[in-house]
């Protein structure tokens, strides 16, 4: 009974944020473009990798990206932010629990984990994903607004409430990965490191 009513709940307030978001102007916020976001982070050092192809722009709906490849000597991580300004307009994140299986890769396990930062640990979802006998470790989450959310729904519930309270419907994905080249114990270790001192930058482009 009490998850109904929590869905009841969400059902209403969405309703009533649809009609908030179509009468409310947008507001945009002061943000720094993602190709300023440092090469040196940390002890790694990032390299741009290919742009995206302008068909999977367009597919994707993006306003603004970097998508990167940054190393410090071990394993390599390859680092894609997308930041979506008007999430009204029809253009919203794609979830790459979505988007990896449809190219070829399919998950192996799943789960999140707790992402070390000054302010407290910060929760992201945890992929072990497989191709062609090929393994990574993904690390994402979705962030803007003022907070990072881990999951699919949450997210679309405070996007919802941010655009009736506030007027804002920007946000963003954040989307790391490493090969398994040991065991994914030791990719995911790469990755969270290298979360860890992502994290507090990002607030300058997904705000």
């Amino acid at each position: 009974m009490l998850a109904r009513a929590v869905i009841v709940a969400f059902a209403i307030v969405g309703a009533g944020a649809m009609v908030e978001i179509a009468s409310r102007r947008h507001v945009a916020a002061p943000r720094s473009a993602l190709a300023t976001l440092p090469r040196a982070i940390g002890d790694w050092q990032g390299s741009d990798a290919a742009p995206l192809a302008d068909d999977v722009v367009a597919t994707l709906g993006v306003d603004d990206y970097v998508n990167r490849r940054y190393v410090r000597g071990g394993l390599p991580v390859a680092a894609y932010i997308g930041y979506y300004a008007d999430q009204r307009s029809g253009d919203s994140i794609h979830s790459p629990r979505n988007c990896l299986p449809g190219t070829g890769w399919e998950p192996t396990a799943s789960g999140v984990v707790q992402i070390p930062t000054a302010k407290g640990g910060v929760v992201v979802n945890r992929y072990e994903i497989a191709k062609d006998g090929n393994r990574q470790v993904v690390l994402y989450w979705f962030q803007g607004r003022g907070r990072v959310v881990a999951g699919e729904y949450a997210n679309k519930g405070w996007l919802m409430l941010d655009a009736a309270r506030a007027g804002r419907s920007d946000g963003g994905l954040v989307r790391l990965i490493a090969p398994v080249v040991t065991s994914p114990i030791e990719a995911g270790r790469e990755l969270t490191a290298f979360a860890a001192l992502l994290l507090p930058q990002l607030s300058r482009y997904l705000p």
